[in-house]
């Protein structure tokens, strides 16, 4: 090369360049990481509950409450894109987010704090919501309208989930006052359990009641689904593919494993059987339970608060069975054993029982008692929003189906050659 030639590179390498805007970019293994569990909790809440909820009632309703469910999850998948998730977690209130994301306009390249794009994660929150949604199904199986169902459940994300997942999780007053949920034991589990509570007994006990179902082999089946799907749950949280996720999935499963088998003995020890369906309930409780402290407690702690749970559903099974007309035992199984496992946290997150210990300034005694608040306020709100949406929604649509409806099941009242009954 010429000098001649040579002299304008030179001078280019030596005069100060502008300095290039520099564009945060994701991390391609967490983005995929993120994805991969919100597919795992759609596997939960598609196949997962539809089976369950389909196995637990009579021949005759099975093909309405599966139906009911998919409904469910569409409502409430849309009205996330619409407003759910700038409600839940778009800058606002102590008690609501703001209007920056609806229709998820303004999402950022990444999420703030997070290696994942803000598209990720809501993502991911959408699957929660949809599955604590569709939990809601097994509560009113056998006796609610299928156009009632299409108009409750968007109400029902709207009034209910995405206030108490912005207190919680999206810099609300209840995460300012101390109360800690890692995957939703509150915010998914007791939302739903406290949900189906108010549900049940506004609808009213069934005329024939499903025990134990047609085919618990679906249930069965629809169990375990929920139990590889909850890995999405419980990983996902740890917002990364970090050890943290690792280790809360390896909590997770241990726990569901000794809740299963501590409810198994309990059957075995009070009914004189155990039972598949027993053993499934088992591990649901067990599941809800560690939810809350799924990365936050040790081994032990885990399989401790497994067993603690399932003690605690499998009695709360017996004592509200015949009380309140619950198919799918929601309340039981994901209410109680929510707030079970939140009181629990406190306690096996002391470094003492291998926790990772409290930040600096909180103490046991607060942080129960922070608990305790969060549980009362939640539960009241999931209890009286879900009533304030069923009567909204009942004006329209009656909730229940009439007498002869139910005696002849709502598969043959509500679908055939014309279609889906919406009265």
């Amino acid at each position: 090369m010429r000098p001649a030639a040579a002299l304008p590179i030179f001078v280019a390498s030596v005069l100060p360049s502008p300095a290039l805007a520099q564009v945060a970019a994701a991390d391609s293994g967490d983005t995929g990481w993120m994805i991969l569990c919100a597919m795992l909790v759609l596997l939960a809440a598609l196949p997962g509950l539809l089976l369950r909820h389909a196995g637990i009632v009579n021949v005759r309703n099975a093909l309405s409450v599966a139906a009911q469910g998919l409904v469910a999850i569409a409502g409430i998948s849309l009205a996330w894109g619409i407003a759910g998730y700038s409600l839940a977690y778009a800058p606002g209130s102590a008690w609501l987010g703001g209007g920056g994301n609806l229709l998820l306009t303004g999402l950022g390249v990444l999420r703030d704090g997070l290696t994942v794009p803000e598209s990720a994660f809501v993502l991911f929150q959408m699957t929660l919501a949809l599955f604590s949604g569709t939990l809601l199904i097994g509560a009113v199986a056998e006796r609610a309208r299928f156009g009632w169902i299409i108009g409750f459940a968007p109400l029902w994300l709207l009034i209910v989930y995405a206030p108490i997942a912005h207190w919680a999780w999206g810099g609300g007053w209840l995460a300012d006052a101390g109360v800690m949920d890692f995957a939703g034991g509150l915010v998914v589990q007791g939302t739903a359990g406290f949900s189906a509570l108010a549900l049940a007994l506004i609808a009213g006990r069934r005329r024939e009641p499903s025990d134990p179902g047609h085919a618990p082999v679906l249930s069965l089946a629809g169990g375990a689904l929920l139990w590889v799907g909850w890995a999405g749950i419980i990983g996902g949280w740890a917002l990364g593919a970090t050890d943290d996720a690792a280790a809360a999935i390896l909590n997770m499963h241990f726990a569901a494993c000794t809740a299963a088998l501590a409810w198994a003995f309990l059957d075995r020890l009070l009914a004189g059987r155990t039972s598949a369906t027993g053993v499934t309930a088992g591990a649901m409780a067990g599941l809800a339970g560690i939810s809350a402290s799924a990365a936050l407690v040790g081994t032990g702690g885990a399989m401790l608060i497994g067993a603690v749970t399932a003690c605690v559903c499998r009695i709360g099974w017996g004592a509200l069975r015949h009380r309140v007309d619950d198919p799918a035992g929601v309340f039981v199984l994901h209410g109680l054993g929510g707030i079970t496992g939140m009181l629990l946290l406190p306690i096996f997150v002391l470094p003492l029982l291998g926790g990772v210990g409290f930040d600096t300034g909180i103490t046991l005694t607060g942080s129960l008692i922070s608990q305790l608040v969060g549980i009362a306020i939640v539960g009241l709100w999931a209890m009286v929003g879900s009533a304030i949406a069923a009567l909204i929604v009942s004006m329209v649509i009656p909730m229940r189906v009439d007498a002869q409806q139910e005696t002849d099941g709502l598969d043959i009242a509500q679908h055939g050659e014309q279609g889906w009954d919406f009265r």
